[in-house]
């Protein structure tokens, strides 16, 4: 009975939340929290600011697993229910009255914040950053997760002084006490909660500005100084680009940026504060293979087109990820040339064709849909509008939906009225073919790109010309390939077609100096003849990590007798963040018969200590795959495989709990497993008593 009186309850306050919610505006929210990372808790208090439109009986909040010391609504107590998943407050609120709410609280966050390096003995690695988006700020917060509530946050957060705290806002004061700092943050506009933010570590910063005047920080770990211009560079001219693009000047006060480790995504737009994954920050040979760029302009973008005007919600997703998606193609664009813009554009016309052929095709007005669907259909569905639009209208509509809806929400309908409105232009047939059907038109996509990027024009007649000329594949690309002045045309020949190529066209290939042509080369080939060896050798040399990673181990598969050289030639590289080429070649030297065999020992340490949790996942992930292919697993290595488990970065979660599934069907590591299972924690041996009672 009491179970049942408790459910009606809770399902009652959950209609009447969305009911009476629109009858009360939030205007200012004052937090003031102190962080203990090592217990993992967050202790303070927040005050509301809030308006009542219409008369209503409660207000809510949304709290997970918060627990309340106090509530007080203008000074006085004032009754309160706490379900652990909402905070209800019962008062006759009065119309059009302003009303001072506080609550004072703990919380003991399992997701949404996150604590690094705080159990181990390595110092300097210690960090606690936030991710609202998909989980929810009311973790740490009472707060709203509905979207359309937005409220000008202002943050106070005490900490350790040794460390570095950014949060959204400028920093207007700071002040020591208790042995603590205090950092206070100020918001001039308002914001949906899941868009607040904080990231506390071992930081410097780098500052420079926009042409606007607007302050961009640029934070790095002390050990990386060197590669803050590669990691950052263009961030001035994206970010002066997409202002005089989307025609609306910057909404915000500042922007900084701040790389944090194990992220779970490659970034996150909270307002003027992107977070994002430390695996972005890079050497100069780096930039080449993988640069922040992308990331970068996609989450400066979604500074207007998520955080100035938000969705109400998943139904209007490609208002967020497809704009922040297309602007950031734009100002790829801007940067690497069109020819840049439209390849991009017809890789993901590929992989959204192929989704289609599957019978997976989604619309982009579908909340579950795939981030393909979100982010590339709907950087497409953009571009097919500017060109239906023209450059001059879709401009001037672009920016009246960003004034009328700044520090609003919005539906896709009311983007697409808008538009209308603006231009004159009926969308029906638009929304219809780009935003409600599921297929996706390659035909036409490539009508438009045929007639628009000169570098594809030539290639899809290469393709008609390999399917009906009499002449021989090779003798084609040739005609083509003499006619292009296109490293990424070329690139894309050798991918698509290497296996028609003879030694001497890839003599030839090898003689180019484009790092991009010789790397399509290195990815492509599997078997190195004899007569190309020392032109294939010279690719170790390239100025790309990706060149060198492929080369080292078809070098050393290839040509056996040589592999003490390779060894000895890539000795000291590490390669990406994720010490991608080290990996490999420390697990190569340990293969390699007699390769310095005084030091093997010393090898396999470094190698084997790779899946600590002192690494970054990406490192961990790297040994835990070679180890598990070629050498095997030590008892740490195996312990690192339980801990990887409960890592909170779901990619790395699954990835681990599959090998780990993988393992418990040999016997020699089940047993060694079960041995080991005093040394667990109580997540970890309650995941693997669960498993090995399962097999």
């Amino acid at each position: 009975m009491k179970h049942s009186l408790f459910v009606f309850l809770f399902l009652t306050s959950l209609i009447l939340s969305a009911q009476q919610q629109d009858k009360v505006d939030f205007i200012q929210g004052k937090v003031d929290i102190n962080i203990d990372p090592k217990v993992e808790t967050i202790t303070g208090s927040v005050t509301y600011k809030l308006k009542v439109l219409q008369k209503v009986d409660t207000v809510f909040l949304d709290a997970q697993n918060i627990n309340l010391k106090e509530v007080k609504l203008n000074n006085k107590k004032v009754k309160t229910t706490n379900n652990g998943k909402k905070i209800v407050v019962y008062k006759r609120f009065k119309a059009n009255k302003t009303y001072t709410l506080d609550i004072t609280y703990t919380a003991n966050p399992k997701q949404t914040v996150y604590f690094l390096g705080w159990k181990d003995d390595l110092l300097g690695n210690e960090q606690v950053w936030t991710q609202g988006q998909g989980k929810y700020t009311s973790h740490w917060l009472p707060s709203f997760d509905d979207m359309t509530e937005k409220v000008e946050y202002d943050l106070d957060i005490s900490f350790d002084k040794t460390y570095e705290v950014i949060a959204n806002g400028t920093l207007v004061a700071t002040k020591e006490q208790d042995g603590l700092k205090k950092w206070s943050f100020n918001m001039d506009n308002p914001m949906s909660s899941y868009l607040l933010a904080f990231a506390i570590g071992d930081y410097h910063k780098a500052e420079v500005k926009s042409n606007t005047g607007i302050p961009i920080g640029l934070y790095f770990y002390p050990s990386d100084s060197a590669m803050v211009e590669p990691t950052y560079r263009f961030t001035t001219a994206i970010f002066d680009f997409l202002e005089k693009e989307i025609g609306v000047a910057y909404p915000w006060q500042n922007y900084m940026q701040v790389p944090v480790r194990d992220f779970l995504y490659s970034g996150m737009e909270n307002t003027g504060t992107t977070i994002f994954s430390d695996s972005y920050v890079m050497d100069t040979i780096a930039f080449k293979d993988r640069s922040y760029v992308n990331v970068n302009a996609h989450e400066m973008a979604h500074q207007w087109f998520g955080n100035l005007v938000t969705e109400v919600d998943g139904n209007s997703h490609w208002l967020h990820e497809g704009f922040a998606t297309y602007y950031a193609l734009l100002a790829e664009k801007e940067l690497f040339g069109e020819e840049y813009y439209y390849w991009k554009l017809y890789e993901t016309a590929i992989q959204l064709k192929e989704l289609s052929n599957k019978n997976m095709g989604e619309a982009l007005i579908d909340p579950k849909a795939s981030s393909l669907t979100f982010y590339e259909k709907g950087a497409w569905a953009l571009h097919i509008l500017r060109d239906q639009l023209g450059e001059k209208d879709f401009r001037q509509g672009i920016q009246g939906y960003l004034k009328k809806y700044g520090f609003k929400n919005v539906t896709i309908d009311n983007f697409l009225k808008e538009m209308e409105g603006s231009t004159g232009h009926d969308l029906t047939a638009f929304r219809n073919r780009w935003l409600v059907d599921k297929v996706f038109p390659l035909d036409e996509a490539k009508k438009i790109l045929v007639s628009e990027s000169e570098d594809l024009k030539t290639f899809f007649e290469l393709q008609k010309d390999m399917m009906t000329s009499s002449m021989d594949n090779e003798s084609v690309i040739k005609k083509y390939w003499e006619n292009t002045h296109s490293d990424q045309l070329k690139a894309k020949i050798i991918k698509t077609y290497f296996k028609s190529l003879s030694q001497d066209f890839i003599r030839e290939v090898l003689r180019s100096e484009s790092v991009l042509v010789r790397q399509a080369l290195a990815t492509s080939i599997v078997q190195l003849p004899l007569d190309l060896k020392s032109e294939y050798e010279s690719l170790l040399d390239d100025g790309s990590y990706i060149t060198k990673e492929e080369m080292l181990y078809k070098l050393w598969i290839n040509y056996p007798n040589e592999r003490e050289k390779y060894l000895n030639r890539t000795k000291g590289i590490i390669g990406f963040s994720n010490k991608n080429i080290r990996i490999l070649w420390l697990t190569l030297a340990l293969l390699t018969k007699d390769y310095e065999s005084n030091s093997t020992n010393e090898y396999y340490s470094e190698l084997s200590g790779y899946t600590s949790p002192i690494y970054s996942n990406e490192v961990r992930q790297g040994a835990f795959q070679f180890l598990a292919q070629l050498i095997g697993f030590s008892d740490n290595n195996l312990l690192d495989l339980v801990d990887a488990t409960q890592h909170h970065s779901w990619q790395f979660r699954k990835y681990a709990r599959s090998l780990l599934d993988e393992l418990l069907e040999k016997k020699e590591y089940r047993d060694r497993i079960d041995r080991l299972s005093v040394k667990f924690n109580k997540e970890e041996l309650r995941y693997i008593s669960n498993k090995l009672i399962s097999e």
